[in-house]
């Protein structure tokens, strides 16, 4: 049986203790954080303060699901890129490009429900690496 007593309407209960492996790996990542510094500011401009992570259990739950949908995206995109290759090298029976055609607009139908379930769309999926340039390539 459970010793603690249930929460009062509007309360949440507090989360389960991490296990200690957990627990130290948090607690490298904190040292990490910690001992990670903002680049120098050049000499003409005031100094910013480091970026910090916002890890309230919401935003961090949310944040992995958009990173997991992200991927799943990005292979769905390098998978479609591949089979338009083997496409166009005539690798394929037509059979075989009609069941991998159906099967990629399965897969992006599928993924398209997923995001709109959870308030994205596909577009959102695409992280803006900086200088690099988007994540994941512009579909026209």
């Amino acid at each position: 049986m459970n010793d603690e007593a249930d929460p009062a309407p509007g309360e949440r209960r507090p989360p389960p203790e991490p296990p200690p492996s957990l627990r130290r790996a948090g607690a490298a990542l904190n040292d990490a954080f910690r001992l990670l510094q903002a680049p120098p500011a050049p000499a003409d401009e005031p100094p910013r303060p480091a970026r910090r992570l916002r890890t309230d259990h919401e935003s961090v739950e949310e944040d992995l699901l958009k990173l997991v949908l992200t991927v799943v995206e990005l292979l769905r995109q390098l998978i479609e890129r591949q089979a338009l290759r083997r496409v166009d090298a005539g690798d394929l029976t037509d059979d075989q490009e009609e069941e991998l055609g159906a099967t990629l607009m399965a897969l992006h139908d599928a993924l398209s429900d997923l995001c709109a379930e959870h308030g994205y769309t596909l577009q959102d999926l695409n992280l803006d690496l900086g200088p690099l340039g988007p994540l994941l390539p512009r579909e026209d």
